[in-house]
């Protein structure tokens, strides 16, 4: 760590830790953790959906050829499988690095990456060359979550861990829309796809203040000061007790996440495609389905703060199940039957709200792990999903065999169904809740 200052965890469970009750009390540290953590997150929101708004016009354009050729759905479907791989491998890999060598550390390495092979993407002149940069690219992001989220449920104070997952979510909720807005510019300028990559080397330069000013954490530099013989490694996800947790998490995002981004990627192509067939011209699509997904995105971000409401009422593993039941809802009565563009509106909507359940997990699980095993823990739990999703992408985009998409996204809203049933076996997180919760739990 450069400098003296020691960050003093209010969330360590170390008996001389104070619990900070008042926001004024919250030290300097403390706030420039969260708002380091916050800031990637924030950059991870607007890298990982660059590709989601520019995927079919961007890949065609690579196979010098038209949207509706099967070719462009075929290789846009494995671009985004690799990113979603790419991101599951940096959630474990990092995760070791964040274990091993420090949380703050191990989020400027990340950032350096997705920044660099996000802007590389501009570069691209084939389709397998942006299928590279796109993995490459996150293996970054999934690490910077694992390690943030870890960061700061070791900064921040135990009873605001719900809020402080709302915050943080909306940190990446605010960077897919400056996502959506670089593409709507680039739209209205008639400017080329591949421009909004360029968008995504501007993380990079927040690492050296990272490098410079924010500071490990107490309780990690404990763990890692009393810790004797080697440093817990993936293996021991998989031993003793802590063995029925991992299980029951990986279940729980792999089929949750499956079911989310089979909504976030082929919804907008979804869409996309409606407006195709009603014959707007091409810089008006893009533009509304930037406009659309800003929707979505706006309304998340109020649905981050209903989740923590309800987490803070009923706990988190109930909360994570009842906002699956309500995506599962949301996503069959959207695409139940055909709606054209504007009656799709006020659903993708509803469904925004329901994108407030994966914020809580920001918060839940790295709790639920050691510290040494932290990062580890929460990056391979959660990150493992993403694999099953690559899989799942590719799936409904490529093997259901639905012109528009819509009954690949409705039959990607019943994976909510195990997702929800599993997560009330999962243990709850140990955050304070109010009297009746706690009773109740």
């Amino acid at each position: 760590m450069d400098g003296p200052e020691v960050l003093s965890s209010a969330g360590s469970a170390a008996p001389h830790a104070r619990e900070v009750t008042r926001l004024r009390d919250v030290s300097r540290a403390q706030w420039k953790s969260g708002l380091a953590a916050w800031l990637g997150w924030l950059f991870d929101g607007l890298d990982m959906h660059l590709y989601t708004l520019v995927a079919l016009p961007f890949v065609a354009e690579l196979l010098a050829t038209q949207g509706t050729d099967p070719r462009v759905k075929e290789y846009g479907s494995w671009i985004q499988a690799s990113f979603l791989v790419g991101w599951a491998l940096g959630g474990g890999f990092f995760g070791r690095v964040g274990d091993r060598l420090g949380r703050t550390r191990a989020l400027v390495l990340t950032i350096l990456t997705y920044a660099l092979f996000t802007g590389l993407s501009f570069f691209a002149q084939t389709w397998w060359h942006l299928f590279i940069f796109r993995f490459l690219a996150a293996l970054g992001i999934g690490g910077e979550w694992a390690v943030g989220a870890s960061l700061l449920s070791e900064t921040w104070p135990r009873r605001w861990r719900p809020w402080m997952a709302a915050v943080l979510q909306t940190g990446g909720n605010l960077g897919i829309l400056l996502a959506c807005s670089a593409y709507w510019v680039v739209s209205h300028l008639a400017l080329p796809n591949r421009g909004v990559f360029l968008v995504g080397v501007l993380p990079a330069l927040m690492v050296l203040w990272i490098r410079r000013s924010v500071p490990e954490s107490d309780e990690w530099h404990q763990a890692t000061t009393q810790r004797a013989g080697r440093a817990p490694g993936v293996a021991s996800l998989f031993r003793g007790g802590i063995r029925r947790t991992t299980l029951l998490a990986m279940a729980v995002c792999a089929t949750a996440l499956t079911g989310h981004w089979a909504f976030l990627f082929w919804s907008t192509q979804h869409l996309r495609s409606l407006l195709d067939r009603e014959g707007w011209p091409a810089s008006q699509v893009g533009a509304q389905v930037s406009e659309a997904f800003m929707l979505v995105i706006g309304v998340s971000i109020g649905g981050n703060f209903l989740a923590a409401a309800l987490a803070r009422r009923v706990g988190f593993r109930r909360a994570i199940a009842l906002l699956c039941v309500a995506y599962f809802c949301c996503l069959t009565v959207c695409y139940g039957v055909p709606r054209d563009p504007d009656g799709l509106l006020y659903f993708l909507a509803a469904i925004g709200v329901c994108h407030g359940v994966f914020a809580l997990f920001t918060m839940y699980l790295p709790p639920l792990f050691p510290t040494l095993l932290r990062t580890t823990g929460a990056g391979f739990c959660f990150n493992i999903g993403r694999i099953v999703a690559a899989f799942g992408t590719v799936f409904f985009g490529l093997f259901a065999r639905v012109g528009d998409y819509r009954l690949a996204l409705w039959y990607a809203a019943f994976l909510f169904i195990p997702a929800g049933a599993i997560a009330l076996f999962l243990p709850e997180n140990p955050a304070p809740q109010n009297p009746e919760a706690a009773a109740a739990c």
